[in-house]
């Protein structure tokens, strides 16, 4: 028998620890695995808002895949996935190349969810790789830059769509950077505006309303406007039209209102709920038994609430280390392990030495849940990279 294909598709937290974990687990020449990529890098995407705001340099938050991987055992290609012909078994890329496989996992990420909102491609930013926060930041500042010649209020008025996670998050490293950049540009911190503007009745919908409160009142300290139940309408080259008429003239509108699946998902004939497919209990694809789905792409229902889980890196790592187990299993012809999510917590920053925080019942707040956001992140590079990992990515 052949040695079988096991065709790894997007090296995002998903992608790259079912990778990881077989190249660990797995004797060499025991099966074919080729892990491609858009980028010959992995970056962490629950860092991304640091170096939107300008809080982080985005080389901390990427690291070599090649440096990850064992090239003996896991072959690494960079390249653009255009094409998931299913029924054949092959993968196009952007370069022509074909890729047959006999098991594929697809990792490719997410794209932003906009709910239909007339201009929110064309004219707002998104948190959502390297390149796009290199260019959030380079636009913050040369807003500053300009208000110095044009002083048209606008320039310093920043409004983030979503106040989710990725919106709050951002937001309070935004408000730590924006006296950083008063300082540098001579510009009076009392005329930057930040809008925090959110459909939802609340923000960071779901969470611990406690929690929320309190997130709330730090970032208001700080000079952040919250707009709740406010649906954006459109936007718009001069800013945003809100549902109830109101018009906030802006040159930085950032959309954190939310993410789908990758549409290459969608285009091969899976059938999907906003880009994401329903996974079976083993990650599978329904009717594919060879094709598997990790992390923003694939749809997991939580029992106990009857809603999926959210799209979070803490959950697309435990599907690698599953799945990792499973496709071995499959190779050797063992038994496969269903997937079952472990939620150890969930933090959120709130910017310096801020944050809040959910671990099991207890509730953190201020330094205690920013001490733990730094342990999570700190495990996560663990798992994926061991010691040395965190060695070159914590700042001691």
């Amino acid at each position: 028998m052949s040695t079988p294909k096991i065709l790894i598709l997007g090296a995002g937290y998903g992608g790259l620890m079912t990778a990881v974990r077989l190249q660990k687990q797995m004797n060499y020449n025991e099966a074919d695995v080729l892990l491609v990529n858009k980028h010959d890098y992995h970056y962490f995407t629950t860092w991304l808002h640091e170096p939107a705001a300008g809080t982080k340099d985005p080389d901390q938050c990427r690291i070599g895949i090649e440096d990850l991987l064992d090239t003996r055992k896991v072959r690494f290609k960079k390249g653009t996935v255009t094409e998931i012909k299913k029924d054949e078994k092959k993968v196009l890329l952007e370069s022509g190349e074909e890729l047959a496989y006999d098991y594929l996992v697809i990792g490719l990420g997410s794209e932003p969810e906009t709910f239909g909102i007339q201009g929110l491609k064309e004219h707002a930013f998104s948190i959502r790789s390297i390149n796009s926060v290199r260019q959030i930041r380079e636009h913050i500042e040369y807003c500053f830059a300009k208000y110095k010649m044009e002083k048209r209020p606008e320039l310093l008025t920043f409004i983030v769509g979503g106040a989710g996670f990725t919106g709050i998050e951002f937001v309070g490293e935004l408000s730590d950077r924006v006296p950083e950049l008063c300082k540098e540009f001579d510009v009076d911190p009392s005329l930057v505006k930040i809008y925090n503007i959110e459909a939802a009745p609340t923000v960071l919908p779901g969470f611990d309303p406690e929690l929320v409160n309190y997130a709330m009142e730090v970032l208001s300290r700080k000079g952040v406007t919250f707009k709740i139940n406010t649906p954006i309408k459109e936007c718009t080259p001069e800013g945003v039209v809100l549902a109830d008429g109101e018009e906030i003239k802006s040159s930085t509108v950032v959309w954190t209102g939310g993410v789908r699946g990758n549409s290459i998902i969608e285009k091969a004939g899976f059938e999907t709920m906003r880009g994401r497919v329903k996974v079976d209990p083993y990650l599978r694809a329904p009717g594919h038994d060879e094709v598997f789905i990790v992390g923003d792409g694939a749809l997991i229902i939580n029992e106990e609430t009857n809603r999926p889980y959210p799209p979070t890196a803490q959950i697309a790592i435990q599907q690698g280390e599953n799945l990792a187990q499973n496709l071995l299993a499959l190779v050797r012809g063992g038994q496969m392990k269903p997937f079952v999510p472990h939620i150890k917590g969930t933090v959120a920053s709130l910017g310096k030495g801020e944050a809040i925080g959910l671990v099991g019942d207890k509730k953190l707040y201020g330094s205690t849940a920013a001490l733990m956001k730094k342990i999570i992140d700190n495990r996560s590079l663990y798992i994926l990279g061991g010691l040395s990992l965190v060695l070159k990515k914590v700042k001691l």
